[in-house]
């Protein structure tokens, strides 16, 4: 170990020119103290185990104490130097764009995305700009457009902006794409993805139990991975607490086209299903009304319990906000990763609404004692992407 550039200063100051000074140095943790160009050998007596300097004078005159002044101020001088100033890199603006599918203000999916960024706006002093109703065939213009425009990160709101973003990825290395319940990711590309399989097993768990036919359904949308999983977490679910059920599944094309939803419900109905999950987004209200019609029990997405209480048992929902609050977080923070992140229960990002009065409570034991598992980390249910047949015996 070497002593210091301001000790040998100080050492030399306190042992110069004529006048004597007798003194002991102890240092923690033990050094020998070795001659310097600067301090000769014989102004060093002895270094011993503590952190404490006594010194003991027998002549110290008053330029000895002005020189160890100045050297206590170079001491300060050198500290305030190493203390971080204010930079470019502090006052820089990050520029954060978002594109949606839907119109901004649809009161769900991209309402909720446009919230989450007005609020990170305001938390990181971000520059926030956004494009809405973006087709799938202006995807990737649209990102290069923003891109070319020297934006930090670029959040495509949509498992459907995977593909534009790995292209324009390559040709902008430095910007960050951020797919929302997504499923690509490359060096500058990460999917923040919902976890929305543990709402469908959750799903499934209280179907299976609450069953009278032993025969369940689910009708969903669009044919993509954020619904798939899931239908199969659904079935999944299903199966853990009743094996001998039978799952029947649905994909009408569709997010809006709410009497396919309805004629899809009604042939699971005819077959003698009992109780119908819904991944339809605002098709759903087909499928519920045929359950509402028929006197059989359905799930519905976010707020849909209102459209028939007593039908809906509970719903699934999804905290958009808290999602991309973080993907935009970890981007400002630079702890961005091209990686696929995925967040459910246990980050309070997917969730259950309260169950209506028809659930049971061994229903509601088992449904809380299943998200606890997923909380602790010991039920992990898998992300499918791949639809699977329906369960039939």
């Amino acid at each position: 170990m070497h002593i210091s550039k301001i000790q040998q200063i100080i050492l030399f100051l306190l042992t110069s020119s004529n006048d004597t000074a007798i003194f002991e140095c102890k240092m923690f943790p033990p050094v020998a103290l070795q001659p310097t160009d600067d301090i000769p050998a014989k102004r060093f007596l002895s270094a011993k185990k503590s952190v404490i300097c006594d010194v003991r004078m027998e002549e110290f005159t008053l330029k000895k104490l002005t020189a160890l002044f100045l050297a206590l101020l170079m001491l300060v001088s050198m500290c305030a130097c190493a203390s971080p100033a204010s930079t470019e890199d502090d006052a820089y603006q990050a520029k954060v764009a978002l594109c949606l599918v839907t119109p901004v203000n649809d009161g769900a999916w991209s309402q909720l995305a446009y919230d989450a960024v007005m609020k990170a706006k305001d938390t990181y002093n971000i520059s926030v700009k956004y494009t809405e109703n973006i087709k799938p065939t202006e995807m990737e213009a649209v990102f290069t457009d923003y891109a070319s425009q020297g934006y930090d990160l670029i959040i495509g709101h949509s498992f459907s902006f995977g593909d534009a973003a790995l292209a324009v990825a390559e040709r902008y290395p430095d910007t960050k794409f951020i797919v929302i319940d997504g499923t690509v990711s490359s060096e500058n590309v990460a999917s923040y993805t919902l976890k929305m399989q543990e709402v469908g097993y959750l799903e499934g768990i209280a179907a299976g139990m609450m069953t009278k036919t032993n025969k369940v359904g689910f009708v969903a949308g669009l044919v993509g991975p954020a619904i798939i999983k899931v239908a199969e977490g659904y079935k999944l679910g299903v199966q853990a607490v009743n094996p001998n059920c039978d799952v029947y599944t649905a994909y009408t094309g569709s997010t809006e086209d709410v009497q396919k939803s309805k004629e899809a419900a009604q042939a699971m109905i005819d077959k003698g299903v009992d109780l119908i999950g819904g991944g339809g987004n605002a098709s759903n209200a087909g499928m519920i009304k045929a359950c509402e019609e028929a006197g059989v029990y359905a799930f519905g997405e976010l707020e849909q319990q209102n459209l028939a209480p007593e039908t809906v048992i509970f719903c699934n929902m999804n905290n958009i906000e808290n999602l991309v609050l973080q993907a935009v977080k970890d981007t400002i923070d630079r702890d961005f990763q091209g990686c696929i992140r995925e967040y459910g229960i246990a980050a309070d990002v997917a969730q259950l609404t309260e169950y209506n009065s028809h659930v049971p409570q061994e229903v509601k034991d088992k449904l809380a004692e299943c998200m606890d598992q997923m909380r602790s980390g010991e039920l992990d249910i898998p992300m499918i992407t791949e639809i699977s047949d329906d369960i039939i015996h």
